[in-house]
């Protein structure tokens, strides 16, 4: 279902608009994630993914109204500036695999996608470390390139970079594999 589809189905329900739910938590001085939960689930009777899509709306509004430049320079300020170079390196790389590569900044990782389907995430974890998620069901964790396990239920493998050289032509092979697979 579609954001919009959680939306229009939220008004049919309720009869309030997304800018009603936010005037009213505003009313009420709601600003946490479970507070606002609890009250559209018990005064509205949303589900939690209808309920999550109203929290969205209110607690992440400066990020729903970001240009995808300013998503990925929230990412890498503070502490984590020093991987922007690593990051556009790895850009220009997967780029270079076709003209369907596209990126997508969410609030927490960058997805990398082909034609809109995810192959690999980039999430700038802290100063120390930068984390690369490859999306490649059938293949055998080796050296760097390790199980995800439960870091990113997204993607099937991780690379942790500690040193922008590792931003290297080894990552980009299983980058390159994981382009190819989606």
């Amino acid at each position: 279902m579609s954001f919009q589809a959680y939306l229009d189905n939220i008004k049919r329900k309720t009869g309030k608009t997304a800018d009603d739910f936010k005037a009213m938590a505003a009313e009420k001085g709601l600003v946490k994630t479970a507070e606002i939960m609890a009250w559209l689930k018990s005064d509205f009777e949303l589900g939690h993914g209808h309920a999550m899509a109203i929290v969205h709306l209110i607690v992440h509004e400066e990020d729903i109204e970001a240009s995808p430049d300013d998503k990925i320079n929230k990412l890498f300020a503070g502490n984590k500036t020093k991987w922007r170079k690593s990051y556009d390196k790895i850009v220009e790389t997967i780029k270079g695999f076709g003209p369907d590569v596209t990126t997508s900044a969410g609030q927490t990782y960058i997805n990398l996608l082909r034609n809109g389907k995810k192959f690999g995430i980039v999430q700038p974890s802290s100063a120390e470390r930068l984390d690369i998620g490859i999306k490649l069901k059938g293949f055998a964790a080796e050296g760097r390139f390790e199980e995800a396990g439960d870091w990113n239920a997204m993607v099937t493998h991780r690379v942790r970079i500690s040193d922008p050289n590792q931003v290297d032509d080894d990552l980009f092979v299983w980058l390159k594999k994981a382009y190819e697979a989606s």
